[in-house]
């Protein structure tokens, strides 16, 4: 496998999320690398997706999402899980992908159908916010010929507050893949 270059994450923000898909995220730690292949994330497209929490502006929580592309955006949601996404374009532009599930490959027994649950199943915590995404700890890679699938397109979950913005397609997965974790017709 290969680690995606800096460059993959300095593009339009719904390219990379889709292509994200079929991916793998790798996280070395505790003398374990784990592996999982993405297989559905989200869209946010920065301050004017109401979505987003860039639409807040820049402040101290939101600071990672203002800078450049390829680091971890993570944090806490409910006070008990913590949700990652990867910053995405240009520095200042503060849009990122949410990694929702992931199929788990290598040294992964939790479950991974949710993104708290894919933090939890992959040691994902507030220390790893911020953390440059070309590390050798913590980064995403590519497989040489991946098998080919097809991707579903439908709104994001959980942002009913966000108007218009709740209704886009913005929610990315592989479809039949049994990791994916919900499924609206």
């Amino acid at each position: 496998m290969k680690k995606l270059p800096r460059q993959f994450y300095d593009r339009d923000t719904i390219d990379v999320a889709q292509d994200l898909l079929g991916k793998f995220l790798v996280h070395k730690h505790a003398g374990k690398t784990q592996v999982g292949k993405i297989v559905e994330v989200e869209a946010y497209l920065g301050p004017h997706d109401l979505a987003a929490h860039s639409a807040k502006g820049l402040t101290p929580r939101t600071q990672v999402m203002f800078g450049p592309p390829g680091h971890a955006y993570v944090y806490l949601i409910y006070g008990m899980y913590y949700c990652m996404n990867i910053v995405t374009q240009e520095q200042g532009h503060a849009s990122a992908v949410l990694l929702r599930a992931i199929e788990p490959i290598r040294d992964i027994t939790d479950k991974t159908k949710g993104p708290g649950l894919l933090c939890r199943a992959m040691h994902i915590t507030k220390q790893l916010h911020g953390h440059d995404m070309l590390s050798t700890d913590f980064y995403v890679a590519e497989e040489k010929n991946p098998p080919p699938f097809k991707i579903i397109k439908r709104p994001r979950i959980g942002v009913d507050y966000a108007g218009h913005w709740a209704k886009r397609l913005l929610r990315f997965y592989i479809k039949d893949n049994p990791f994916v974790s919900k499924i609206a017709k």
